[in-house]
């Protein structure tokens, strides 16, 4: 059996607002300590100042960035959480454009209720495509 947050929507929707929150740390509050956070199957970023340097980044990048919460599935004994991503690309040496895409993270949850792994999945080539040059 899966463990899981006691209320893994109220859960998500924390996290939702920690992205949209322009503060990386409340990001990393939701990773356990020695926590991972992999995006599209590169490096994995391990423990809470890596999890929070992507986050920096993300909001660095796109400073009006809003996560939406698209929903949760159980799968293979993760939680999937899916994610719509709406942001211009206006940070330093941004190209002004906006970026719209869909995509999930997939979590294992640790017995501390938080997340101990995360594997995020979006469509890169297209996340190229709209940032454009």
């Amino acid at each position: 059996s899966i463990t899981m947050p006691e209320n893994l929507q109220d859960f998500a929707e924390r996290y939702t607002q920690a992205w949209n929150s322009d503060e990386p740390e409340q990001v990393a509050s939701f990773y356990g300590p020695n926590a991972s956070l992999t995006i599209n199957g590169g490096e994995a970023n391990t423990g809470r100042p890596a999890i929070r340097a992507v986050a920096e980044s993300f909001m660095a990048g796109y400073p009006d960035m809003r996560i939406s919460f698209d929903g949760l599935e159980e799968r293979d004994g993760r939680i999937l959480y899916h994610w719509t991503f709406v942001g211009h690309n206006s940070g330093p040496d941004g190209t002004g454009n906006l970026v719209r895409i869909s995509g999930h993270e997939s979590w294992l949850i640790g017995d501390d209720g938080l997340i101990a792994e995360s594997l995020g999945n979006y469509d890169e080539e297209e996340w190229q495509r709209q940032v454009g040059d």
